[in-house]
């Protein structure tokens, strides 16, 4: 981690919503979600806010080396967003405990404000995380 990763660090990121990133699309093989409202999933949300934290600290890390994975979401989804809407993610980082990073999260469609909360995520060694993984892998019965 670079000394300039302290809180403060801001970014806003921008996306079309797309018909792939409503419900029906979230568990393809879920027929329950088939016929749910073609609007911005709130999984695919909590992708686009992660996504966002990422590019805002990014430059902050020794990257690719180092990265960061999400390990808690608390937000609201507070208005449905149809295709077409841009929807415009910002992200503050407010604190960094260590490796843990706390963001505050908001999200809005041009029209409504449509989530708001906190997302932490954590900085970890990609190649050390990578040889866990495999380990944890070869485990599974």
């Amino acid at each position: 981690m670079k000394n300039t990763l302290k809180p403060g660090i801001r970014f806003e990121h921008k996306i079309i919503v797309p018909k792939s990133k409503t419900v029906p699309f979230l568990y393809p093989e879920a027929q329950e979600l088939e016929v749910m409202p073609k609007v911005f999933a709130t999984g695919f949300l909590v992708g686009f806010l992660e996504w966002t934290c990422i590019k805002a600290i990014n430059p902050h890390l020794d990257w690719p080396m180092e990265q960061t994975v999400g390990t808690h979401i608390n937000i609201s989804h507070d208005a449905a967003t149809p295709t077409g809407f841009e929807v415009t993610a910002t992200v503050e980082l407010i604190k960094v405990e260590g490796r843990k990073l706390i963001f505050s999260v908001a999200a809005h469609d041009g029209k409504d404000s449509i989530c708001k909360g906190q997302h932490e995520r954590f900085v970890i060694n990609k190649e050390k995380f990578d040889a866990r993984m495999a380990e944890k892998e070869k485990s599974k019965v």
